[in-house]
């Protein structure tokens, strides 16, 4: 028997299905929200640790890829993240600013999973969870009906909250991109995004030994710059600054790196010289970085010369191997670990305003199975947040 008294129905409930289902709850709209976990927002539960980097206080357009650059403008000046932290603090929900302006729970990430569900619940719309989706219809009437393991349910606006591939473990899946192909809407490339870099054999049998210690480095490729912490693992390289310029990485590119980019190494070179210290290179660099990557980067036949005998060309070289080191990673670590998928549903199809599909009445698509990527930092739940609640407004 279906159910044809909804007149929204949202697949997927995620970060961005739960804000969009209580908006347009609360619009008096009849909403159900389908997901095929059987636990809502469970990426929620594991952002940031288990603390939920729901937001960030410096929202700029720039932290986000897309084909079209402008299609996040709209919707992150509607709903800001000025909005969500008022909707915490409403809740007294407490929280804690850490580096780049990155904002956590205090407590816990369950807390943002209970406002989430309680929201949605308080303003009328119904979840179901458990629920796999087999097929989808539009009618010749404009309503489209959802045939699930939990029966048939038609409404006339289908909303596409699915999110993207990244995280498997957590439920991930390609079913949005399936439904966007189903209704003739274009997908581009998708890869992982935000996620580690394993190394050709050569380079990863070089720095498996340094595995564990993390660097205050600079890292770039493609155009961008990112300094943050880079963590070496069995596997390669990981560390924000690694997630950060994996968004912007493309296969087959190299990695430039600088493992001093808060110092001149040929500052301190001539400044242990002119000290007339007897100081060698290896312990002038191991002063600034962790030994055995001191001893890794710095060249054998050097290593224990004193820093005053060092000619030009040698200096040279030195500041080549510490702050212009380059890695060509031989991959990523793929959607096992990555936090994000890179691409997703062409902004060509969507209207930014309401997130409807321009040539398909009645079908949204909202958060990350959307082609609109955000760094490293809460970037990519605020889209959630901002999609859902404009697409909240029209459904």
């Amino acid at each position: 028997m279906v159910n044809k008294t909804l007149d929204v129905i949202i697949i997927g409930a995620g970060a961005s299905g739960l804000f969009c289902a209580a908006e347009s709850a609360r619009r008096s709209r009849n909403t159900l929200l389908l997901d095929h976990s059987d636990k809502a927002a469970e990426k929620v539960l594991i952002s940031g640790g288990g603390k939920c980097n729901f937001t960030n206080l410096d929202i700029q357009p720039e932290n986000y890829i897309s084909e079209n650059p402008h299609f996040c403008k709209s919707a992150l000046s509607r709903f800001t993240q000025w909005d969500f932290i008022a909707a915490l603090e409403e809740r007294g929900i407490s929280m804690e600013e850490r580096d780049h302006g990155q904002l956590f729970t205090t407590n816990s990430a369950r807390e943002i999973q209970k406002m989430l569900m309680e929201r949605s619940r308080s303003a009328g719309a119904v979840l179901k969870t458990g629920v796999d989706i087999n097929t989808i219809e539009r009618l010749s009437s404009g309503r489209f009906t959802v045939h699930s393991s939990r029966g048939e349910h038609s409404a006339q606006s289908l909303v596409v909250a699915t999110g993207g591939l990244s995280l498997p473990m957590a439920g991930a899946g390609p079913l949005g991109y399936k439904i966007a192909e189903q209704f003739g809407l274009p997908v581009t490339k998708l890869v992982p995004g935000l996620v580690p870099f394993t190394l050709q054999n050569e380079e990863k049998r070089r720095f498996s030994a340094l595995a564990g210690i993390a660097v205050d480095a600079e890292v770039s490729t493609g155009g961008m710059s990112f300094r943050e912490n880079l963590l070496f693992t069995h596997r390669g390289l990981s560390g924000p600054v690694i997630l950060q310029i994996s968004n912007y990485w493309r296969s087959g590119q190299e990695l430039l790196i600088n493992f001093l980019p808060g110092n001149n190494l040929d500052t301190l070179i001539e400044n242990a010289s002119a000290a007339g210290t007897k100081i060698t290179v290896r312990g002038l660099l191991s002063s600034h970085l962790p030994r055995r990557l001191a001893a890794e980067l710095i060249p054998r036949e050097i290593a224990d010369k004193p820093v005053k005998t060092l000619n030009a060309a040698r200096t040279r070289s030195l500041s080549d191997h510490i702050h212009r080191s380059t890695i060509k990673p031989s991959g990523t670590e793929g959607y096992r670990t990555a936090e994000v998928t890179r691409g997703g549903v062409s902004t060509s199809a969507i209207s930014s305003k309401t997130f409807e599909a321009r040539e398909v009445p009645g079908l949204y698509f909202i958060g990350e199975v959307l082609d609109v990527t955000g760094w490293l930092g809460g970037y990519n739940l605020q889209w959630a947040w901002s999609s859902g609640w404009c697409a909240g407004q029209y459904v």
